[in-house]
This record gives structure tokens, sequence and C-alpha cells, in this order.
């Protein structure tokens, strides 16, 4: 390499066996980290150094590696124009003008005693003056930057937990797992930088046991292919995953591939050199419910379960090894062996759970405690059942039904199952309450009342699971706020938000025509035996209308649009994408401005008035413009209330939009706070019905810019 030259650089420390749950993170902070801080040196060319950074580099991670390359890394950063500030005039001159001690001592220290006051700037800053002195500083190398970036880096890492060990020259070093091997190479040079306690060379090692032995990295460019052809190794984890993903689906044949993100990743982290075999298990245990197998296979052994087209499990699975063989017989028959008690543990879960009916489970509740202030699981099971039972009359559901599901919804909590796979609770529920004979509604209730459990998940498709779903959610947020455990910053433990979401999505999604705060209100009355619980229903009210805006943001309307609804304090949401997309359609009227901006002016003026209610007086309606406002007002009001009647929200709103004209007028031609107090009193009574009939389907206003 030349001595000002630019090249890719390759910086790999390689390591024992890295958390795989903490690979993708810690590699994106590796890569990411020393990009930018390279960047921050002026040690990258060019634009790389600004908005195009992310294209200057690629990071690499495998089970036992960390590693980026940068691509167009200078060997010397590019000089810098420095402004530096020396002294303040006060400081660096005495009374007579002469220079002083500490400004010789100051240039002194900056490496320029040799300057004259000649040499400096006497400028402004901020009420005083001061001694500038401009410069130019060299770059620095490369191995000066790159030491110092990847200390800085290795520091900010985000490990999970830290591990402390000693080197074999007795040196002690903390780092996530031991690390032997660090490289740096710009182009074909090795950087002399440390890290870890080691020393940067060129070679690395392979696949633990595909390898040809330690691989020299000739060149930064070749670490990749060197990799991949000497130590069967693929470096990147991006291309790693996709090579999984495309082995599972044509080793799958025509079976569907259940490949969940988490597992793909998990899995990618721990191999370098992923093959697929299939393997099988007896055909047996496709009696246990499917999903309690898939969920062994995934969180115990890191297979991938199979199924059919329609859904169904199949009893061959995939599994991804970190060794190619030709005979794969030996590592088929492990993986079959090592599967076959861990099904067996599932297949007697579940029948030992089916021995006790999940009625004869509930009253067991009352030993697990929900919460010290909120009682038993029990006592929360009670809440949920009587609330119930309160909703279900108001979305003439079957009430025996949602209260005999509210009632056995969280029994299965108690079962073996559910206490080894904590993620199998309601699912398990709905194949006991089968079991036990209890009516269809009621068992898919018990899986659907935790719905939707994340973004962008199902809704219960059940009406007795609805309920028993939104009496499940109020009953949490109710109690868990009125205790004081509101969310706050990032902090919501007991995921009030997902709560809050989920009854929303539920009320809005099914066009349910029920009033939140009631609904709130009927919750709450159900902790009225638990004195530690606050009424809260307005805090969380405005909570739920907080979470609606995010919901209806991403659902495409603008800010306006939802402030002009959401504003209005609706407490019902049934039909509140109807008054959205009425407004929508308003607001495209080539009325709608003008008559937003009026209805703006005449909510401040109702603001600072007391007089502004009653009814109008015709015959104090001397100006013609006022006449012909009520009038039209008159004639339209009719046709407004018709079709908000028939919540043609759009019509009603078009309907309005006739008014621009008077309005206009009248606020052109019309004294409003006249001398005469019932002329005022009148003209104030004639926009507060204007202001109501205005704002009937949404507050207009805000769409006023």
């Amino acid at each position: 390499m030349t001595e000002h030259s630019t090249a890719s650089l390759l910086v790999e420390l390689l390591t024992e066996e890295l958390p795989p749950k903490a690979l993708a993170r810690l590699s994106d902070a590796f890569a990411q980290g020393l990009a930018e801080r390279l960047a921050a040196r002026g040690l990258l060319e060019g634009e790389r150094a600004g908005a195009a950074l992310s294209e200057a580099f690629e990071a690499f991670a495998t089970p036992r590696r960390l590693a980026v390359l940068v691509k167009g890394v200078r060997s010397v950063a590019a000089a810098r124009a420095i402004r530096e500030k020396v002294l303040p005039v006060s400081v660096a001159l005495d009374a007579q003008g002469n220079p002083t001690a500490p400004l010789a001592k100051k240039l002194a220290a900056l490496g320029f005693a040799e300057l004259t006051l000649a040499d400096l700037e006497r400028a402004q800053d901020g009420k005083a003056e001061a001694f500038f002195l401009s410069y130019t500083a060299p770059g620095a190398s490369l191995a000066e930057g790159l030491q110092a970036a990847l200390d800085e880096t290795i520091a900010k890492l985000p490990i999970p937990k830290v591990m402390k060990y000693q080197r074999p020259d007795g040196e002690d070093v903390q780092f996530v797992r031991p690390a032997h091997r660090l490289v740096a190479l710009h182009g074909d040079a090795v950087v002399p930088v440390r890290a870890l306690g080691l020393t940067a060379g060129r070679t690395t090692l392979g696949h633990r046991f595909l390898s040809k032995g330690t691989i020299e990295i000739a060149k930064a460019d070749d670490y990749e292919t060197q990799l991949a052809q000497q130590g069967s190794v693929v470096a990147s984890y991006t291309r790693r995953r996709e090579q999984i993903r495309a082995a599972l689906l044509a080793k799958a044949a025509g079976d569907q591939a259940v490949m969940p993100d988490a597992l793909l990743d998990e899995v990618n982290s721990l191999v370098e050199w992923p093959v697929v075999y299939e393997c099988a298990f007896d055909e047996s245990f496709l009696a246990v419910p499917q999903e309690c197998l898939i969920l062994t296979m995934q969180t115990n052994q890191k297979y991938f379960a199979l199924t059919d087209a329609g859904g169904k499990l199949r009893s061959r699975f995939l599994i991804v090894s970190n060794l190619a063989t030709d005979t794969p017989r030996d590592i088929v028959q492990g993986n079959e062996r090592v599967v076959r008690p861990r099904l067996a543990d599932a297949k007697f879960f579940f029948e030992q759970d089916k021995k006790k009916t999940l009625a004869e489970r509930v009253p067991l509740l009352k030993n697990v405690v929900y919460h010290n202030k909120l009682g038993s699981q029990l006592q929360r099971v009670q809440r949920i059942e009587a609330l119930a039972a309160t909703i279900a009359p108001l979305m003439a559901a079957d009430l025996e039904l949602a209260k005999r599901a509210a009632h056995l919804a969280k029994a299965d909590q108690l079962t073996d199952m559910v206490g080894e796979f904590p993620e199998l609770q309601g699912t398990m529920g709905r194949y006991y309450a089968l079991h036990d004979g209890e009516p269809e509604d009621v068992a898919q209730a018990c899986a659907e009342h935790y719905q939707p459990r994340y973004a962008g998940d199902a809704l219960p498709r059940t009406q007795t699971g609805t309920v028993v779903a939104l009496a499940d959610k109020l009953e949490t947020l109710t109690g868990i706020w009125g205790i004081g455990l509101a969310p706050t910053g990032e902090k919501d433990p007991f995921a009030l938000r997902r709560h809050a979401l989920g009854v929303l999505r539920i009320l809005l999604e099914n066009t349910l025509p029920l009033d939140i705060r009631q609904l709130l209100q009927l919750s709450y009355a159900q902790f009225a035996t638990q004195p530690h619980v606050a009424d809260s229903v307005e805090a969380i009210y405005t909570f739920l209308l907080d979470r609606l805006r995010g919901l209806l943001r991403e659902r495409g309307y603008s800010a306006n649009e939802i402030e002009a609804v959401v504003s209005q304090q609706p407490t019902r949401i049934d039909d509140i994408v109807a008054r959205l997309d009425a407004v929508r359609a308003f607001a495209a009227l080539p009325e709608a401005d003008a008559l937003a901006a009026a209805n703006k002016r005449i909510s401040n003026i109702l603001k600072k008035s007391e007089d502004s209610t009653g009814t109008v007086d015709a015959s104090l309606l001397g100006e013609t413009a006022e006449r012909a406002l009520y009038d039209k007002l008159s004639s339209v009001a009719p046709m407004v209330q018709t079709q908000l009647a028939a919540r043609e929200y759009a019509g009603a709103l078009t309907a309005l939009a006739s008014l621009r004209n008077p309005v206009d007028t009248f606020f052109n031609d019309v004294m409003v706070n006249a001398d005469d107090a019932a002329l005022r009193t009148n003209r104030l009574a004639l926009l507060s019905q204007l202001h109501t009939q205005m704002n009937c389907v949404a507050d207009i206003s805000k769409l006023a810019a």
C-alpha cells in the first residue's frame, strides 16, 4: 500500500461461540459502530462519510466471529482546517497591551510557541473579545483512527452479559466471550492495532470441523470468498439466513415448513455452514395437539416442523445441521432419538391434564396471586365473568355462554402443559374445554379471549370470544391502572398499551355499537371490593383516544382529519371510519377551506362569550346578511339531521357546504358584538346554532391551516 492510499478495510474478531439470540444485534453494533467512528475521523472517502454510510460497509457474523468490511478507507485522514479559541483578550494581554505569560504558555501547549500576536485573530466572543488561532491539522493515520474506533466500538457493544477471562499471558479481559484472533487488513496490509489483548494479523480460522486449517486472508476484499472456499463458512449473516430458508423450502417438498422469524434467526446464529436434513417421529404422537409438538420442537430442539397444505402437522421435520456429509444417517438418527423424549413429555402432560376438567381447576386459582393489590387469579376470573355478563347483552350475545367461557378461560394456567409452555395458554384451554364437553363457542373463547396478542394479530372470530376478550382487557386496564401502574415512557410491564389497542381494534373492526366510557365504568364497578383501586376511567379514556390516534394514522388518515373527529371525544368508535372518510371528502370540496376557517373563528368568538346559548329571535334579525344566514341554516339543518340519523356523514357535510356564501356575507356585513345587548345575544345564539350544525360530524375547524 502507498503512504496515502484508499482501499477496503477488514476487521474481524474471532471468538468462542457467541450467544445466538444476541448475535444479530452485536453484529449490527460492531459494523455500524466502526464505520461511523472511522467516518467521524475523516477516514472514509467522499460521500461515504455522509448519508451513504450504510452503503460503505458490510457486516459479517457467524457463531464465532464479528466482522465488517468497510469500503473506501483512507490510510491517512484528510487534513482539517481548525479555528481554535486561545484565550480571552483580558487574559492574553496586560494593562499595557503586551502579551502575558498565560498566552505564551497556552500557545506552547498548542504546539505553536513561535507564534506572535500578529499571527492570531482578535474577534468577538460573546460579550468579550478573544484571540483565535487558525491552522491546518494533519489527518490522523488509519492505525491511530482505527485503534480509537475499535476501542470505542467494543466498549459500546450491547453485550447481554459480560464474561471475564484471562489471556494466556495473564492479562484480564472482559468481553461477551473469549476472543482468540483479531484481523485488521487495509487492502493487503495489516493495520497494527490491538483489542482484547490481541494484536491484529491476517490469519483466521474457518469451520471447527470442515475447515482446511488456518486461513491467511490475502486482502480485505477476499475475506468472504476465502472463508467460504477454505473455511466452509458462510460469513454473511443475511445470505446464510436466506440459504437456510431456501433449503428448508426445498426439503419441505410440497409441505409447508413452519419457520417463524425468531427461530430462523436463532438457528442462523448457531451454524456457519448450514445443511438441512429430514427426520421423522412416531406418528402416534400426532394424537397430541400439534401446537404442543411444534412448540417443543422449536423451543427445545430448534427444529422446523412440517404441515400439509391444510396446516395439519406431519410426522417428519427438518433440522439445520452445522455439518455437511454424504452419509447423514447418524445425524438424523441422533436427532430423532433426542426429539422422542420431548414429544413423549408433551404426550404425558396432555394425558395427565385431561384427567381433571377445567371447571375442577377453577377453584384452585385462589392459590395463584394475580397482584397483591388486586387479589388472586380466582378473584380476577370472577371480575371478568361479571363484566362479561354485563357486556354480553349490550352485544346481543349469549349471556350463559359468555359467563361460562369467562369462568373457564384462565383455568388452563394450572395445567402441566401450560406450566411447561406458557405460550400455550388459551390454546390448551380450547383443547381441554372440548375434551370436557363444553360448547364449541366456550372452547373457542378460551383461546380467543387473548386475541389480539400483538399488532396485526387476528381478532376473536366468535361472539362469545369477543365478549370475553373485551372483559379480560378492560379488567386489566382498569385494575392495573387503578393501582397506579399506568405506562410510563418505555415501561409497560403489564402491556396496557397492547390491551388498549386490542379493545380499540375489537370495537373498530367489528363496528360494535358500544360506549367506551360505559365499558370502563362497568369494568371499574367490578373492583368495588378492592380499596386500592382508584377510579381512573377518565385517564384510561384519554389514553385510549391517544392510542386511537396512532391506530388511525397507521391506516393512512392525516393528523388534521383524525383530530377533527377525535377531538370531539367520541365514546363510540364503530362509525369513526365513516366520519373520517366524510371529513376527507368534505376537505376536497371548494367550500371546505372557507368554512373550516369560519368555524374556527366562530369557536373563538363563542369561547369569549357567556351569552352564546339560547334560541334565535327571528324578529331581531334586522340585517339582510343575518336573516339570509338564519334562513339558509333553517333549511339546511333538517337535511343535515336526516343524513346524520342515517349515518350518511358525507351527505351531512356536503349539505353544510351550501352555507359558505351566507356565512362569508354574515362576517363581512354584520357586527356580532353589537353595542345593543339584545342584538349581540341574538347573533351569538345564531352562531351557536351554526356551530352545532357545522360540528355535528366532526370539528371541521381542525382542517383550517
